[in-house]
């Protein structure tokens, strides 16, 4: 008898065992870590920041269900990708969506056989089926072709025709970073929308907006005076806000993204600006400020080694110029001083990205910054 209820007890335990990690995986599906970037992507034309123009023009387009053949240009993280699939979710609803939409990206081949086989079939198919909640659904396809500026010219040119013969069933989306790498035909055929980099204002209100809604304590500077706003008692104190608006210059996906790193950085420490300038991969601006004053005053020899020690210390080239230069635009030089050292620093971000040595090039600028500067003595 003692050995059936041990038999039973150890089948019962058994038997609960896979009930409760089922449970506990369902739980681990309920809370997977999503990024902020996709979180927070926009669900609806709406919800889209600072794009005005284009957000006027979809909404009418979307009240006749129709639309035309569109171009997306930009700086990157504005909005151009969010932009266009939140339209086609609005136009087709979550059941007719996948059935409906082609996305296709710079990460698959790009090239003619691409536009020949998968976009001309897709292109080709006839569309059924109507919207379950009584909406209109229009009698059309969506191609979308993000970073389309990286197509070859024989695939652009292939796909002219395809967009002109196939114009009954199919809208095409180009969404490109420099619209002069398309070619013309098709710049023509489509309705051209410039995406502008995020003011600072807008991207403020779109961090804090997730900082609420993930239960981060937050500090902002209103006036030279710190308002501290708790969100939850459980949580961070951003003081970096501003700092991340500046770090990510007008690309709302970079101040997210640097704002969820951060979050999973310290997630019991106060994040400040020095955190985010260090997760950005920016240079301080007191490392910057103290080589522009040893180009000032100091002598050649110190130039030599403050430079060697900006490189050794990991920093970026690419970055020490681009901070170079706006600094540089602020500073007491004539207009002449300066053009000088903008000419100088164009032929050394061309060298850069030749591959050349990042110190002699370093160098070589901070040189000329120092005989400019000498002038002034």
């Amino acid at each position: 008898m003692q050995a059936f209820l041990k038999g039973t007890s150890s089948q019962s335990v058994k038997a609960q065992k896979p009930s409760s990690s089922s449970s506990s995986s369902g739980g681990e599906k309920k809370q997977r870590a999503v990024p902020w970037v996709e979180k927070y992507r926009p669900k609806c034309v709406d919800e889209v920041a600072f794009q005005e123009e284009v957000v006027a023009v979809l909404k009418k387009s979307l009240e006749g269900a129709d639309l035309p053949n569109l171009l997306f240009y930009g700086p990157p993280g504005t909005g151009k990708t969010s932009t266009i699939l939140a339209a086609a979710r609005e136009l087709y609803g979550p059941e007719l969506y996948r059935q409906r939409v082609l996305e296709l990206n710079a990460s698959d081949e790009r090239g003619i056989q691409v536009v020949r086989v998968k976009v001309k079939n897709f292109a080709q198919l006839t569309v059924a089926g109507s919207r379950t909640d009584g909406k209109p659904c229009p009698p059309f396809k969506i191609i979308i072709l993000d970073e389309a500026d990286s197509m070859t010219n024989a695939a652009q040119a292939a796909l002219r025709r395809t967009m002109e013969k196939e114009s009954r069933t199919t809208r095409f989306c180009l969404i490109c970073n420099y619209v002069s790498r398309i070619i013309e035909p098709l710049t023509s055929r489509c309705s051209k929308f410039r995406f502008k980099p995020l003011a600072n204002d807008i991207q403020q209100e779109r961090l804090l907006e997730i900082c609420g809604k993930e239960n981060l304590k937050y500090s902002k500077d209103v006036n030279g005076a710190v308002l501290f706003i708790i969100i939850h008692e459980i949580g961070l104190v951003i003081t970096g806000i501003e700092a991340l608006v500046k770090v990510s210059e007008g690309d709302l996906r970079k101040a997210i993204t640097y704002l969820q790193s951060a979050a999973r950085l310290n997630a019991e420490q106060e994040i400040t600006e020095q955190i985010i300038i260090e997760i950005a991969g920016v240079v301080p601006p007191k490392v910057i400020e103290t080589l522009l004053q040893t180009c000032y005053r100091g002598a050649f020899e110190k130039l030599e080694l403050a430079v060697k020690d900006l490189i050794d210390q990991g920093y970026a080239a690419n970055n020490v110029l681009n901070q170079l230069h706006d600094v540089i635009i602020e500073e007491k030089l004539s207009d002449k001083q300066k053009s000088v050292i903008a000419e100088k620093m164009g032929e050394v971000d061309k060298c850069l990205s030749d591959g050349a040595d990042e110190y002699l090039q370093l160098l070589s600028l901070c040189s000329v910054i120092m005989q400019q500067a000498a002038q002034n003595t």
